[in-house]
């Protein structure tokens, strides 16, 4: 019992999960500083914003669902804070996990956008209700290639549904991204990431500069500051997701920690270049997107390793 808390609180749990959130927010927001040719902030400034949203007034709609619109940004930490828990199970041990948790993780990672969209329908408000229809479809858009290139991952893990086994399976044969079939969905999550996280070209929902923050248009003081740091929390998360999954996951000891960091830094850097070199897309365009070329990548990974490449 106290074995579990402490998993869940400290570490690989919520305070570690968002302190390396708040630290990968500031590693995308020095790198585009740096791409605009500014300073950017210290190191510590997702700390002092999250603290100061801690401190505001919170203000709820009169005409809200209070429980829902307060309860959202809560769940939507609860839900990055246990997928950190069970990516980290196989990569601080090898022989820890439990049957089907692949499947598990993937529930997890939807349960963050699923509370901005229940946030903000719960608001009442218009561009709130637009920005959670746009992040619904949006959902519905990248969630099929996502899916798809984890099939991929699963064949060639030996048709196992167990992330310890997974990894086991890559320091044994080398990791999936090796190959052509495995770096093609590689590729494809990537982009899923991508939209998942809401970075550009996929920041439909909230599009501040058309929808003043969409779903989070009504948010103010301590659930704004769960939802932003949710937000953070899923920034560290999906690429460990990805590390775990892909590219042979994160090894024990120092030597591990300091190449998974490695790759935790090219996996960020590929996403904030993306991020900073793309103009937003309309939600018709996500949704062509992702069920068109995306998908064919991701169908294509699966028929190249139904060929053995």
């Amino acid at each position: 019992m106290i074995k579990g808390i402490f998993y869940f609180l400290i570490f690989p749990g919520f305070l570690f999960t968002a302190a390396m959130g708040c630290l990968s927010g500031w590693f995308d927001r020095k790198l585009t500083a740096r791409i605009h040719w500014r300073v950017g902030p210290p190191w510590y400034q997702n700390f002092v914003d999250f603290l100061k949203l801690l401190g505001k007034e919170i203000i709820v709609p009169a005409d809200s669902m209070r429980g829902l619109f307060l309860f959202a940004p809560v769940t939507a930490v609860i839900g990055a804070t246990l997928l950190s828990v069970v990516l980290w199970q196989p990569n601080l041990r090898t022989d820890s996990g439990f049957l089907g948790d692949l499947i598990v993780a993937i529930y997890l990672s939807m349960i963050p956008a699923l509370a901005l969209i229940i946030g903000g329908m719960a608001s009442r408000n218009p561009l709130a209700s637009l920005g959670a229809s746009r992040e619904m479809k949006l959902m519905l858009a990248y969630e099929l290639p996502f899916i798809v290139s984890i099939a991929t991952v699963i064949i060639k893990n030996g048709y196992t549904i167990r992330l310890y086994e997974m990894v086991q399976h890559q320091a044994a044969h080398g990791a999936i991204i090796g190959s052509p079939s495995g770096f093609i969905a590689f590729i494809v999550a990537l982009l899923c990431m991508q939209a998942k996280l809401g970075l550009v070209p996929f920041d439909i929902a909230e599009a501040e500069t058309e929808i003043m923050g969409g779903p989070l248009v009504e948010y103010s003081g301590a659930p704004l500051g769960f939802f932003r740091l949710s937000k953070l929390m899923m920034l560290f998360a999906m690429p460990v997701f990805l590390i775990t999954v892909f590219w042979g996951g994160i090894a024990p000891g120092a030597l591990g920690a300091a190449v998974g960091l490695g790759k935790l830094l090219v996996i960020l850097l590929v996403a904030v270049l993306i991020k900073n070199t793309n103009p937003r897309l309309r939600i018709d365009q996500a949704l062509r997107f992702f069920w068109g070329p995306v998908t064919v990548l991701a169908v294509i990974s699966i028929l190249l390793t139904l060929a053995g490449l």
